[in-house]
C-alpha cells in the first residue's frame, strides 16, 4: 500500500511480516541491509518501541519535532519482532505530520515506511505518480493530496555523540539545543 506523509508518499507494510517487508525490498529495489523506518500515529507509541536507554532522549526530541519530519533512529525494544532489515537492533521512528496518515496509523498500528520510489529514483510527490511507477505490481494507493516536502532529518541516537545521519528542514544545531549535547552533522547536505 501507498501512503501520503509530510514529506513524500511512502510504500507501507506491516512491520511483524517478514514477507511483507520482503516484497517491499522486492518492489521497491531496495537493499535489505537498509532497514526500513517505521511510523506511528502518536509519540506515546514510538517510546514503548525504543530500548530503555534511548527513551529520554526520544522523548524529548518527539516533544520538540513531532508530529513532523524528523525520523529517530534507536536501540529497539528487547523482542520487538518487527521485519525491517538491516541489523535488527535498531530502529528508526517517526510521527508524521499528515492527518489523513495518523488516522490510518491509529488503526493499524505502527508500519514500516518507505519513500515510494525504486530505488535510486526521485521520491513519488502524488498519488498518481505513485500508480504510474508501480502500475505493474497493483499497489493500492491512498490519496492524500501533493507531498513535496523535504525528506525528514534522521538523528541517530545509537552513536555517542548523538549525530545527524540526513538532513531535511531540521539541523544538527537545532537537535543540540534539544538535547543539550553536541550532535555531529553526517549529513552530506
Amino acid at each position: 500500500m501507498a501512503v501520503p506523509t509530510d514529506t513524500v508518499y511512502g510504500l507501507a507494510v506491516d512491520p511483524r511480516s517478514a514477507a511483507a517487508s520482503e516484497v517491499l525490498f522486492a518492489l521497491k529495489g531496495r537493499p535489505a541491509s537498509l532497514a526500513l523506518p517505521v511510523l506511528v500515529a502518536e509519540p506515546s507509541e514510538a517510546l514503548l518501541l525504543a530500548a530503555p536507554t534511548t527513551r529520554e532522549a526520544l522523548g524529548l526530541l518527539a516533544q520538540a519535532f513531532w508530529p513532523g519530519p524528523l525520523t529517530v533512529v534507536v536501540r529497539a525494544s528487547a523482542g520487538l519482532g518487527y521485519v525491517l532489515g538491516g541489523d535488527g537492533a535498531t530502529v528508526g521512528l517517526r510521527c508524521p505530520d499528515h492527518a489523513l496518515l495518523r488516522r490510518l496509523l491509529g488503526v493499524t498500528g505502527p508500519l514500516a515506511v518507505t519513500s515510494a520510489h525504486r530505488h535510486g529514483e526521485p521520491p513519488c510527490t502524488s498519488a498518481a505518480a505513485v500508480a504510474e511507477v508501480f502500475a505493474d505490481a497493483g499497489v493500492r494507493v491512498l490519496d492524500g493530496g501533493a507531498c513535496e516536502s523535504d525528506p525528514s532529518s534522521v538523528v541517530s541516537l545509537v552513536a555517542d555523540p548523538p549525530c545527524l545521519l540526513r538532513r531535511g528542514s531540521i539541523a544538527a544545531g537545532e537537535l543540540a539545543t534539544v538535547l543539550g549535547v553536541e550532535v555531529a552533522d553526517l549529513s552530506a547536505r
